[in-house]
């Protein structure tokens, strides 16, 4: 069993506080209001390593997180995209998702699922959903007061939904109706809201939907959103923008054995702060904003 000192690499993010002009930075020994865990990217596939990704080795991996998540107790636990990778049959990729689903399953509390572009190469996303606790694209939830928004870019230019090999992985973005329902949830929250992506909102042109920019002015204008959690482009990173912070988390999938993953444990705060406490590879940061 891991354990934070001895192998797992440990970090602590300090977020400035919901709707204060400063830093109201989470004491390292305050109970958290809310305790969220996080992963994603692990391209679960029973075939060879292709380059650095070793898609076998995500059920170890998994496992892994799966029994840190049960011993540390988070709330919740969000996969933030790509669970498995893409196979030459539909029936093949079923088969694989169930396996992950099966390990996955072992969580003891609620788990919820982003929608990755490898997790609709070959199936649709009814079908993803038939075979997990997924909700087949966009949802909303709320826990402890906090408003959680997972987002599904998982879309063509043209608004087609991905599936079946028909689209290209940059070609991403939240359709017009999606846009409208998340502006709707944004005026309804009654709390702060943290948004949950695969590709990424941020300022990264490679990896990030085509209408980011029109996906982050509704989130400036809501005033309610504290950070946005993303994955896609397997690093970890960081940005903020106009006051929000965007957080890219580590693919698991990269590198052989477990010490070659990374999952995280979110903390909120009741001022609203957040602590990122980072495993393995998820890397340490302390950042504090004036």
């Amino acid at each position: 069993m891991p354990t934070r000192r001895a192998f797992l690499q440990h970090s602590t993010l300090c977020l400035a506080g919901f709707g204060a002009g400063k830093v109201l930075a989470a004491e390292n020994d305050a109970k958290p209001l809310l305790r969220v865990g996080l992963m994603t990217d692990l391209h679960y596939a029973d075939k060879n390593p292709t380059k650095t990704r070793f898609y076998r080795e995500a059920l170890a991996k998994l496992d892994e997180a799966v029994e840190v998540m049960n011993r540390e107790k988070p709330a919740l636990v969000i996969e933030l995209g790509d669970f498995i990778d893409q196979a030459d049959s539909v029936e093949r990729e079923i088969e694989w998702l169930k396996v992950m689903e099966s390990h996955f399953a072992k969580l003891e509390m609620p788990r919820h699922y982003v929608m990755g572009n490898h997790c609709v190469g070959t199936l649709t996303k009814h079908e993803f959903a038939q075979h997990t606790k997924a909700a087949g694209g966009h949802a909303a939830f709320e826990s402890s007061g906090v408003t959680f928004l997972i987002l599904d870019a998982c879309f063509r230019e043209d608004g087609t939904p991905y599936e079946r090999k028909n689209f290209n992985w940059q070609d991403a973005n939240l359709p017009k109706a999606e846009l409208a329902w998340l502006e709707a949830e944004l005026s309804k929250a009654s709390g702060p809201v943290i948004v949950l992506a695969h590709q990424r909102l941020d300022l990264d042109k490679a990896h990030a939907v085509r209408n980011a920019a029109e996906v982050r002015s509704l989130l400036e204008k809501s005033g309610k959103v504290l950070a946005v959690f993303q994955g896609h482009s397997h690093k970890n990173d960081y940005q903020q923008i106009s006051g929000i912070h965007y957080t890219t988390l580590v693919a698991m999938v990269e590198g052989s054995g477990v010490e070659n993953s990374g999952y995280t444990m979110l903390d909120v705060m009741s001022d609203s702060s957040l602590r990122l406490n980072g495993f393995r590879r998820q890397m340490n940061r302390t950042l504090n904003h004036a």
